[in-house]
């Protein structure tokens, strides 16, 4: 029989290895023994697997804890118990404490190097079968926690009793594992940890969970088996690459078209966002972060389940059939990837188990004051490989065309948004975060190699070089960098009244300077229509009627100087019909603005856009080459003018021309490249087509001439409109 002060330790849920003691085990004399913890169990009988014959009844002993040996049997086999609870039901049911180890020994050396490249296969849960002759549906379940005296798996299939279901440490790893009989995918559960000083803590979500409850319920769910890995087709591969247009569609889903009272599910969104989005020209779509998150106003953004699609939405199936429909439409899906910093809320990973586990020790490298949340260990093999592996994850195993990492200059820097003093040097006393950049090649390298033809793209509002060149050349190998000094000095010019702009004029050129640094988005984001900034078409001088025209004219004027200008595009949610009010995560877009023709020609503009960035290989094909653009006229500072040319690789050649004041300029003489005969107005932003006074070149070809201007033998006479953009194309 068992100690008694074994006895006491399972009651107190403080053994060491309950897998030594319950289930079969064999005495000194051979003798085989069966023992089992039930707390509420009123009676047991174990049967043989297959007959389901009775072997025998365990004698209850004490505080559900059931004893007996199993007569003259000296050979193990494969029981089940058969069970009655107090309540008076009855079920038959296999012993979790009769499976062995769950891990192979090469998985476990890889997690505890951190190096293992799938990471989420091994940890969280997973429903299989285990067994032999007589196999048993259940779910494996294996969570690193190195420092915790015990780990259990509770949930409403054991009445969270931390009692029940206590985990192997396979202490090489430091991680805990068990598989539980019968347990499914649906069923909810936490694990609950003793930590290093004895305490309790409070049930904690699964890192690795692939599904959860929806907010303010915090369980983590069993999910269905992993996806079979999703490669990126040819197609999707070819819109990825940097001589392609790309052309952005950034979405919160949860607001887009937000029904009332409720979320939109994944069905539902599937069926309107993919073929709004190709309806209107864009290439791909960019998602705000969809990974669990406790806190609707963090957009996403402090997440707590990086494995598991929100349960906002629905079921994770909804969003596999939410990719495919994008893919349906020819439409590239990113989603927003945030590796920066997590929530400190108790049932996450903050003090997981009872130490700083995931995030730095130091609170001046592991406190992020802006946000008030909590920094990764960028350095711990483990967390890297967790944070890694989930970048894969993404990728592989739902097919997604790519990542938006999120803030990736506050993980660049060790002072970020601290005063001097509060802030840990590296180890050579600067102030780059070597292990976070290590990191971030090191994910790039994984991605590349496990996920070709996916992309990772970078906000990164500061210089640090080489954000997009390889790691190979000693730079981060992102594919692509958003170029935030362009959107903040061009919507600064905007801002400007039209007589003031002589005075800014080169916050319009100064991207010019180091556009070609490198592969780079222009943004125009969630980030620039929250907080007190106001909507893109309220960010326009030309307050009131009848001055308001001038607020639809700058905006269309500035969306064409942007899908003119060399660099990918990027456009967030509402703007393409100029809507009004500040965007908000609770309420959907103003849907109803497009039944005013202002609104619906800004929409049309923007289709018309994309349309022209995809047909013309000039617009696109040299966006990060510095052959691809030339200035024609830079300096006319007096008339607000600017134009310059679009190169493809193979002679193809687009004139972009705007006019940032609200004075047509009829005669405008420009010198243009030799070679073509004529030019013709391609797209007009000031066409009434999209809202405008119509004024431009429409009624016939603008011939070159034998007249020098800007420095060039011949010329064109252009009719420039107010405040609008021309794209002209050989004619």
């Amino acid at each position: 029989m068992l100690s008694e002060s074994e006895l006491q330790a399972l009651l107190a849920a403080r053994h060491p290895d309950p897998f030594s003691v319950l289930g079969l085990h064999a005495d000194a004399d051979g003798k085989l023994w069966l023992r089992a913890l039930l707390p509420g169990a009123a009676g047991v009988m174990v049967l043989e697997a297959g007959t389901r014959k009775v072997v025998a009844s365990l004698p209850h002993r004490e505080g559900g804890f059931f004893e007996a040996p199993m007569g003259r049997r000296r050979k193990k086999f494969e029981y089940r118990f058969q069970v009655r609870w107090d309540d008076g039901h009855e079920g038959c049911h296999a012993d979790a404490y009769a499976f062995g180890p769950q891990l192979e020994e090469q998985d476990l050396t890889l997690l505890a190097r951190g190096e293992h490249p799938r990471p989420y296969t091994q940890l969280g849960a997973h429903p299989m079968e285990q067994g032999g002759e007589h196999p048993v549906a259940g779910v494996r379940f294996a969570v690193w926690a190195p420092n915790a005296r015990r780990v259990s798996v509770v949930g409403t299939f054991n009445n969270w009793d931390g009692r029940r279901h206590v985990m192997r440490l396979r202490h090489g790893a430091g991680i805990w594992e068990i598989f539980i009989p019968h347990m499914q995918p649906g069923d909810l559960y936490k694990f609950e940890i003793v930590g290093p000083g004895g305490n309790l803590l409070p049930p904690k979500a699964d890192p690795y969970a692939r599904a959860s409850q929806l907010r303010p319920e915090t369980a983590s769910i069993v999910a269905a088996p992993l996806r079979e890995p999703q490669a990126l087709s040819a197609e999707r591969v070819t819109a990825n690459r940097r001589d392609a247009a790309i052309s952005i569609y950034e979405v919160h889903a949860a607001s887009w078209r937000k029904p009332e009272g409720r979320f939109p599910t994944w069905d539902e969104l599937a069926a309107e966002l993919p073929a709004y989005a190709a309806a209107m020209g864009f290439t791909h779509l960019e998602l705000m972060p969809i990974s669990e998150h406790p806190f609707d106003g963090s957009w996403g953004y402090q997440t707590l389940g990086l494995f598991a699609p929100s349960a906002r939405f629905g079921p994770p199936e909804g969003f596999a059939r939410f990719v495919a429909a994008c893919h349906e439409r020819g439409l590239g899906l990113l989603l927003d990837w945030v590796p920066a910093h997590f929530p400190s809320d108790a049932f996450g990973i903050a003090q997981f188990d009872g130490t700083h586990l995931y995030d730095y020790a130091d609170p001046r490298e592991g406190f992020h004051r802006d946000w008030n949340t909590l920094i990764y260990n960028f350095g711990r093999n483990e967390v890297r490989q967790f944070l890694i592996g989930n970048a894969l994850y993404w990728t592989e195993r739902w097919g997604v065309d790519g990542l938006r990492v999120d803030a990736v200059a506050s993980m660049l820097y060790r002072d970020y948004s601290r005063p001097a003093g509060e802030w840990v040097p590296n180890s050579q006393g600067g102030r780059e975060n070597f292990e976070a950049i290590s990191l971030m090649q090191r994910m790039n390298e994984r991605l590349g190699l496990e996920s070709p033809g996916a992309i990772t793209l970078a906000e990164e509002s500061t210089s640090f070089p080489g954000v997009s060149r390889p790691t190979s050349a000693g730079g981060l190998g992102f594919h692509y960098k958003w170029n935030m000094g362009w959107m903040n000095d061009t919507l600064r010019y905007m801002h400007e009244e039209p007589i003031h702009r002589q005075w800014h004029h080169d916050k319009m050129t100064f991207g010019l300077v180091y556009a070609f640094s490198e592969n780079f988005v222009l943004p125009i984001s969630h980030d620039e229509v929250v907080h007190g900034k106001g909507s893109m078409l309220n960010k326009m001088p030309g307050d009131g009627d009848p001055n308001e025209w001038q607020k639809f004219a700058n905006l269309r004027a500035y969306y064409g100087f942007m899908w003119g200008h060399p660099g990918k595009k990027l456009l967030f949610m509402g703007q393409e019909f100029a809507q009004r009010d500040e965007w908000s995560h609770e309420r959907r877009l103003s849907w109803e603005l497009l039944e005013d023709e202002r609104h619906a020609g800004v929409q049309r503009l923007v289709r018309d856009l994309n349309s022209i960035y995809r047909e013309l290989p000039a617009l696109h094909r040299l966006d990060c080459e510095p052959a691809g653009f030339e200035w024609l006229q830079q300096e006319d500072r007096l008339q607000s003018v600017f134009a310059w040319l679009r190169r493809d690789d193979v002679g193809g050649e687009v004139i972009v021309i705007c006019n940032f004041t609200p004075v047509p300029r009829p005669d405008y003489r420009l010198g243009v490249p030799a070679g073509a005969r004529a030019w013709r107005e391609r797209l007009n932003t000031d066409s009434a087509h999209y809202g405008g006074s119509n004024v431009g070149n429409l009624e016939g070809t603008l011939k070159v001439e034998k007249k020098a201007a800007n420095g060039r033998p011949q010329s064109i006479s252009v009719s420039l409109p107010p405040l609008a953009t021309l794209i002209l194309v050989p004619a």
